[in-house]
């Protein structure tokens, strides 16, 4: 993919309005001196499905951490809707409407399913009905389940819970970190499927995935992270087809997805 097309799916144009969330040259990590992220530039716009794949160490899951708080952050920044979010901590951003959900220890496994939900809304209880409502319509299983601990769940169906949980804050913008990692391909299916939903419920994504092929199937645009930058940025399809995509990255991630 020429320079020319990498530049211009990271800019705004006429057509195009503001974007949700925009990273700008992102430099940081998480200990002293020690980089992950070495100038990274991402976007994703209203209503959009954003993949992010790329090597193991790339710094995939460092760039969630770094627009969620998480991670210390040496230079560039974060915007959400043109305003300056850099560095701020999770409850800050919750309450901006960013949803994030990680890829571990992602649901509290002694409290049932409707108490895992209550959580997502601890800044706003009064909407708890609202949202379960929203909620429960995208995953019709945790409605009819709700008195279920979350601890007695399958993988899948966890995950579930944990995307429900951050929906509650009826967020602008949902992160999610590897949602298929661990699971079997029936339930890899229909976590995809989940993601796609919640997308076209009007909820900006921006998705780290490992199953690569997978993800550059259902999203709009991707970026290819190495060495924590982005490399290489386009549509799904545009990506899936680039030769020199394929050659560097697709076989090195179908290899590390199988480990």
């Amino acid at each position: 993919m020429s320079d020319a097309s990498i530049q211009a799916a990271g800019t705004a144009t006429a057509e195009r309005p503001e974007a949700v969330l925009r990273t700008e040259d992102l430099v940081g990590g998480y200990l002293p001196g020690v980089n992950i992220l070495n100038g990274c530039s991402i976007d994703a716009y209203p209503g959009e499905l954003i993949g992010i794949i790329g090597p193991n160490g790339a710094g995939k899951s460092t760039l969630l951490k770094a627009i969620f708080g998480q991670v210390n952050i040496r230079g560039g920044k974060v915007t959400l809707k043109g305003e300056d979010i850099t560095g701020l901590k999770a409850n800050k951003l919750v309450a901006k409407g960013v949803g994030m959900v990680p890829q571990n220890n992602n649901v509290f496994p002694t409290l049932t399913i409707e108490e895992n939900l209550e959580m997502g809304l601890f800044l706003k209880p009064s909407l708890f009905a609202e949202r379960f409502e929203f909620v429960a319509t995208l995953f019709p299983e945790l409605g009819s389940r709700r008195k279920q601990r979350a601890g007695s769940l399958s993988g899948g169906e966890r995950q579930m819970v944990a995307m429900g949980r951050a929906l509650m804050i009826d967020p602008s913008v949902l992160l999610l970190d590897e949602p298929s990692a661990g699971l079997s391909p029936v339930r890899q299916d229909e976590t995809f499927l989940r993601v796609h939903q919640i997308n076209r419920a009007g909820v900006s994504v921006i998705m780290v995935e490992q199953n690569a092929r997978r993800c550059l199937q259902i999203c709009d645009r991707a970026y290819v992270l190495d060495q924590g930058r982005d490399a290489y940025t386009g549509t799904g399809k545009e990506l899936a087809q680039d030769p020199k995509v394929i050659e560097l990255y697709l076989g090195t991630l179908a290899a590390d997805q199988g480990h």
